[in-house]
């Protein structure tokens, strides 16, 4: 079965559209409707309903999709391990990261990593950790620098903590809490929030908090963009939870008196995917210390 072929249907099952993969596959939009026929036909079952503008995956093409992602990742992790047998560090090296690691944590990383490795050719792909997560659990990642679950990584997967990110709850220097050194939960409920989405792990962490407290968590405005939450709480719109690091003139930095809030940013990895040879070049500079994986 033709590769190209099973690129194009994964590309069009992801994003239920023809366009989009025409810009990934770098082809124009006819040329991956015609990949897509001639899969179809080959196979003999139609694979795409298309009505309207709306493209879903027939039955078929539902039963066909996770045995299409398994072959066409067995293919690439035969081809890395054939190249890493020379043991050289070269060759692709696809990274997931957040948005604010990306931006706050890796740049450094990935400027050493470049210089020591010229033959590496990255593909940084940004995306929520949450998602990154599941990427990396369901085998389409190789592994991604993100923020570590609270609650522990999913079955079969290794998460090692880079940095430990203290949180502190941040408002403007006008705001009537900004005052106090320290606040209590219920304090902040009598007030508008401006936090992340409560399937972010950020969120996630605070929500255990209210519930542990028996305080409704009631939410203004959210925003998985830790800058745009900043920019939300400097002008006065309400409280929020961002790292330390992020703080500015324009906020007061908060304590809660019922826990000290921190998350951990790291990277995660699965156990039972070889790590190619740039992976692990680029985890040891993630984490000089340690152990092999």
């Amino acid at each position: 079965m033709d590769t190209q072929l099973l690129s194009a249907f994964l590309a069009v099952a992801e994003t239920s559209s023809f366009s989009v993969p025409a810009e990934r596959l770098h082809l124009t939009q006819p040329a991956v409707s015609k990949r897509i026929a001639a899969l179809e036909e080959q196979l003999g079952v139609r694979l795409f309903d298309r009505i309207a503008r709306h493209v879903s995956l027939t039955e078929n093409g539902q039963r066909l999709l996770p045995r299409a992602q398994r072959i066409l990742r067995e293919i690439e992790d035969t081809e890395r391990v054939i190249r890493d047998l020379s043991g050289s560090v070269s060759g692709p090296l696809a990274i997931a990261t957040s948005h604010h690691i990306g931006l706050h944590r890796l740049p450094p990383v990935l400027r050493e990593f470049s210089r020591r490795h010229p033959e590496v050719r990255l593909e940084i792909e940004f995306m929520d950790s949450e998602k990154a997560h599941d990427a990396v659990a369901q085998g389409n990642l190789e592994f991604a620098v993100i923020t570590l679950a609270p609650a522990g990584s999913a079955p079969r997967l290794e998460a090692r903590e880079v940095w430990p990110d203290p949180l502190s709850v941040m408002v403007a220097r006008d705001h009537p809490l900004a005052g106090h050194a320290r606040v209590s939960i219920g304090e902040l409920a009598q007030h508008a929030a401006v936090l992340p989405g409560p399937g972010t792990y950020t969120g996630q962490i605070l929500q255990q908090l209210f519930d542990a407290s028996g305080v409704r968590l009631e939410v203004s405005m959210e925003t998985n963009y830790l800058e745009t939450l900043r920019m939300l709480a400097a002008i006065g719109l309400g409280w929020s939870v961002l790292p330390d690091s992020m703080r500015t003139e324009e906020l007061v930095a908060l304590e809660l008196t019922e826990a000290r809030l921190a998350r951990s940013l790291g990277y995660v990895y699965h156990r039972d995917r070889t790590l190619s040879n740039a992976a692990r070049a680029f985890i040891a500079l993630l984490n000089p210390v340690a152990p092999n994986v």
